[in-house]
């Protein structure tokens, strides 16, 4: 990996040209997109360990891509900026693994020793591989004891088998994907493709040439015919994650699909016929989507022959500790939690659920310079989060122990450290008084 190298993701162009030409003169590789679908394809094929990405892109929610980045590319650092900042968003977006999340403008200070601060987190990841081991298969990727989720394995294996479709609903993070990989993996169609795309991720006309696929010359830039995931996924399994965001003329379309196999690709006069099988998955109550006109009701019901409803975190306590564990196994560290952590860890509210349990364990584990996993590498108001407005501090905390860590490094030299973490002098005394620092 290139440890200078950075990716910025914005379709305001002038901004992310002077963002990269500033960058470049700290002595920083700068590659520039100005939409998700092109940060992406650069992401594949470039080494780069930081993206700046706006939240505001005309194809994808940049919120949402912070968890296809990490997906892609987990030890990348994502750092989202925004022209209008609210603390909801930034809630989400550390949930889906941001490593922060600025304000454009109010924050143009901020970006230099914040890039320096994700590049040094982007490092120590890269030391936390994921463990290479083959992956589990099917339902053995499942984790959990607590009844609600064996009774949810249960279930799900006797709909692995047949041909229909499936439903899942439960809160963001609850793992819905790893069920509907388990659903393809254990059922006829293991041997061939499991597709999935997220249908609130990316812009209504990016979703429907993703879909189905585009004919040479049906718009501008559609220099070649195109597959959709319908054709690749021929013979195995579409996932359609967030469906209860899908625009309603895409769920007339997809309703064809399920009813004879049919589809036609844009541009294109020709019926194309499939045979494959639809996992959907939502966040939202359909019912009451459909009520508002905003789901087709036919469609419902032809999605949820099969419903299974996944529970929150918080409705399985008894799988946090193994969650966390399989989590410190995943990103290939041999270091045991502490009594304190794990009883941390059982007492918070999980809001981003599964999710946010792996988000908050590889962040334990890029802090951790000891032995064991304590508490102290929780935020300060991690078991307190009682509003949206708990992002603020942790991520308030998070820069605290920086800081620390930064003054012990330097035994306590204030300009020392303020030139390694890039800030004045003053700055660092006036955080240093702001975090209740003690005097070196």
């Amino acid at each position: 990996m290139n440890s200078k190298s950075l990716l910025i993701i914005d379709d305001e162009k002038k901004l992310c040209d002077l963002l990269a030409r500033i960058l470049e003169l700290e002595g920083y590789t700068v590659h520039k997109a100005y939409t998700g679908k092109d940060g992406l394809a650069i992401l594949e094929q470039q080494a780069v360990s930081v993206v700046l990405c706006d939240v505001k892109l005309p194809d994808y929610n940049g919120i949402d891509l912070v968890a296809l980045i990490k997906q892609l590319k987990p030890h990348v650092q994502v750092i989202n900026l925004t022209a209008y900042g609210t603390i909801a968003d930034s809630v989400v977006a550390m949930r889906n693994g941001a490593y922060d999340y600025i304000t454009k403008g109010d924050d143009n200070d901020k970006i230099i020793p914040l890039v320096a601060k994700a590049f040094e987190a982007a490092e120590i990841s890269a030391k936390l591989p994921l463990n290479k081991k083959l992956p589990k298969l099917g339902f053995d990727n499942v984790v959990g004891k607590s009844k609600a989720i064996l009774d949810l394995v249960a279930m799900a294996k006797k709909v692995a088998n047949t041909e229909a479709n499936v439903l899942l609903l439960g809160e963001t993070g609850t793992g819905k994907e790893v069920f509907a990989k388990a659903i393809h993996q254990s059922s006829a169609h293991a041997n061939s493709e499991f597709m999935a795309i997220n249908c609130s991720a990316i812009s209504a006309e990016l979703l429907e040439s993703e879909l189905f696929g585009y004919k040479k010359g049906a718009f501008t830039g559609a220099l070649q015919d195109k597959k959709g995931l319908l054709e690749q996924a021929d013979g195995g399994t579409l996932f359609l994650d967030e469906i209860g965001d899908m625009p309603l003329h895409m769920q007339a379309k997809i309703l064809r699909v399920l009813e004879d196999g049919t589809f036609i690709k844009l541009g294109d006069l020709q019926t194309k016929k499939v045979n494959i099988r639809i996992i959907a998955a939502t966040n939202k109550n359909l019912i009451i989507e459909v009520e508002k006109g905003n789901f087709r009701e036919d469609l419902y019901y032809r999605l949820s022959v099969f419903t299974l409803l996944l529970p929150s975190l918080n409705g399985r306590n008894g799988d946090v500790i193994l969650l966390a564990q399989h989590f410190i196994e995943q990103f290939g560290a041999e270091v045991p939690m502490s009594e304190s952590f794990k009883t941390a860890l059982l007492n918070h509210n999980w809001k981003g659920n599964i999710r946010e349990l792996k988000n908050t364990i590889e962040r334990a584990l890029i802090l951790n310079d000891a032995a064991v996993l304590d508490v102290d590498l929780l935020p300060s108001n991690f078991n307190t989060e009682n509003s949206t407005a708990s992002a603020s501090l942790e991520m308030a905390s998070i820069e605290e122990q920086h800081i620390r860590k930064v003054l012990q490094h330097t035994a306590g030299n204030k300009t020392e450290t303020a030139r390694l973490l890039g800030i004045g002098l003053a700055t660092l005394y006036r955080k240093m008084e702001q975090y209740g620092i003690a005097k070196y």
